[in-house]
């Protein structure tokens, strides 16, 4: 009897002490806003954070290069391109212009302007749009200007591909695709390229953008073809940018070159 009347009060002191130990745990935690949780917490989870800060540096670091090292090829490439005369120093001023006409007859070979000679077009004038080349302008009146398309079966211009400065001549094929002839037989060129026009067109400035190859023919005869596809699209033409350019003298070194590409008239 004496034994359990022991147990009983001892189990109750037990009770009361636990009881008092969490009410003094929970006031502790309220009164240092659970600072010391949270040094337990840090204390072991301090490995992770060091290795997650050490990661972020990194990564930080490897940004900030790749950004200089971008900045440094545009301010490459800006240099090269001025030194090739691909850019002019002062860009001429362009003339925004509507499409007002488009004869569904003729829908790949030329389009109407709404800006003519009294905005300041003339003929040879080159024609952009959002994407690349459109044409150039064959005739004018006051108030609008006929433009040839590029992608017209006639329109021949010289063409290069810009990763390899290989070069050729490309003919429209009456659609939103165009045939470049190389001048080389076994010419570097993959589909992916981009096509831009060369030092050898006559009429259009060089550097300018034309496409992208699609598919490469290296058996054709008598030099390689490949398929390019227009950048700017030819079948969906609303607005146009209109810029002053004058027929160059073609250079002398590359007669015997751009005679292959003058079986029509070439642009």
């Amino acid at each position: 009897m004496l034994k359990n009347t022991f147990r009983k009060w001892w189990d109750l002191r037990l009770q009361i002490a636990l009881l008092g130990l969490a009410v003094t745990a929970a006031w502790g935690v309220r009164q240092t806003q659970g600072a010391a949780v949270f040094e337990v917490y840090n204390w072991v989870t301090r490995p992770f954070h060091a290795n997650g800060s050490a990661q972020e540096e990194l990564i930080s670091a490897r940004t900030q290069e790749l950004q200089a090292q971008v900045l440094e090829l545009d301010n490459q490439n800006q240099k090269l391109k001025e030194l090739l005369g691909y850019v002019s120093a002062k860009k001429p001023a362009g003339i925004v212009a509507p499409i007002v006409g488009r004869s569904a007859d003729h829908w790949w070979q030329q389009v109407t302007l709404g800006r003519g000679s009294n905005d300041g077009i003339k003929t040879d004038f080159t024609v952009m749009s959002p994407g690349g080349l459109v044409g150039r302008v064959v005739s004018v009146t006051p108030n609008t200007s006929l433009v040839l398309l590029v992608s017209d079966a006639t329109s021949q211009l010289g063409v290069g591909i810009t990763r390899s400065r290989h070069m050729g001549f490309m003919r429209g094929k009456g659609g939103n695709q165009a045939v470049m002839e190389f001048f080389e037989n076994v010419p570097n060129v993959k589909p992916g390229d981009v096509v831009s026009t060369s030092s050898y067109s006559q009429l259009f400035p060089p550097g300018l953008p034309v496409g992208k190859v699609v598919s490469v023919d290296m058996n054709k005869t008598p030099a390689p073809e490949a398929v390019v596809e227009f950048s700017a699209p030819m079948n969906a033409l609303e607005w146009a940018v209109v810029y002053p350019h004058s027929k160059q003298v073609e250079p002398k070194d590359s007669q015997s070159q751009s005679s292959a590409a003058s079986g029509g008239a070439q642009q």
